[in-house]
């Protein structure tokens, strides 16, 4: 383990550009249970800016480091760790560090049920960027919707993290996809990505545009994780039967469900909170890595990798990604 590390903290709530800190601090030992891990990359989620805000569902005590998921080798494992976690040391692996010691550092800690080994085929920067959007992907479309072949999906937000690995999920799945972004640019990356239809929002109605491709059924499954008026228009095109998956609120306002409009298609509103499967089903967790894993190895899925910036960028990098101004992940290194 180093003696010394730099890591990005926050003292106080608010937002990231203003409260973030660049350190050098202690290198944080694993408590029972836990694993230390040098970082080589962290890639960037909207939850980091809801942490630093204080509005996430979990809130770690101050001061912590935000970073949500990392590429790294493991270095130390807890004293007295039984031999399947000794057995983690020197491996080279994603993980979901545990807060407060996030990977927004050169260090960070990890229980052991949330780092999964990775081949050698896949480098450190695209292994950063899969476990949150694409576990969650996998949670929302086919454990929580049941995405069945022949489905049609319609994907908000479709060109950043969350948006982009649905679309190569639901294509894998053997579904039709509709995808929604902001921009020529956004909707051209979208088609790239696989979707069959791509939506400018600034420019064109999604509920008609849905109804249209799907001669007036409407979308089996709308992954939505933006929320406030994209949810209520969302209910509008959903088809009888259909599910509406909410992911997130990036649009920055939640949502009502009308419980009297549900009965009118039949449709269902599910939540999914990805993070609750890990201390719950870790072995489903684990299930999808591998699952995963077996879709990239066949070609079915690849981040979209927008920027790849230094560590000391990410106030910045932050801000970018709450303004909307990025396509994909982006993933900082040290």
């Amino acid at each position: 383990m180093r003696d010394q590390v730099k890591a990005w903290r926050v003292d106080e709530l608010g937002e990231p550009a203003t409260v973030l800190r660049f350190e050098q601090l202690p290198a944080a030992e694993p408590e029972p249970g836990q694993v230390g891990i040098e970082v080589s990359a962290c890639a960037l989620n909207f939850a980091d800016i809801l942490l630093c805000q204080g509005t996430y569902q979990d809130k770690p005590p101050l001061p912590f480091t935000p970073g949500l998921e990392v590429c790294g080798v493991v270095r130390e494992v807890a004293a007295g760790a039984d031999p399947e976690l000794a057995g983690l040391l020197g491996q080279r692996v994603v993980a979901l560090p545990a807060l407060p010691h996030g990977g927004l550092s050169t260090w960070a800690l990890a229980a052991s049920r949330d780092v999964f080994a990775i081949p050698d085929t896949v480098d450190d920067v695209t292994a950063a960027a899969l476990p949150v959007t694409y576990q969650t992907g996998w949670f929302g479309l086919y454990h929580r919707a049941a995405l069945a072949p022949g489905e049609t999906v319609l994907v908000h937000a479709g060109a950043g993290g969350v948006g982009s690995a649905a679309i190569q999920l639901a294509k894998a799945r053997g579904a039709r996809v509709i995808a929604t972004a902001g921009g020529s640019e956004k909707v051209a990356q979208c088609l790239a990505l696989g979707a069959d239809v791509a939506i400018d929002y600034r420019r064109q109605d999604f509920i008609e545009a849905t109804k249209t491709f799907t001669d007036g059924r409407g979308a089996d499954v709308i992954y939505d994780s933006v929320g406030g008026d994209t949810f209520a228009g969302s209910r509008r095109c959903v088809a009888f039967e259909g599910r509406i998956v909410v992911v997130g609120f990036a649009g920055g306002s939640i949502a009502e469900a009308p419980t009297n409009h549900l009965l009118v298609k039949n449709y269902s509103v599910v939540g999914l909170h990805w993070g609750l499967y890990r201390r719950l089903q870790p072995a489903l967790v684990q299930a999808c890595h591998q699952d995963l894993m077996r879709l990239y190895t066949s070609g079915a899925i690849a981040p979209l990798i927008g920027a790849v910036r230094p560590l000391a960028d990410a106030p910045a990098a932050l801000t970018e990604l709450a303004d909307r101004a990025t396509v994909g992940k982006t993933v900082l290194v040290p």
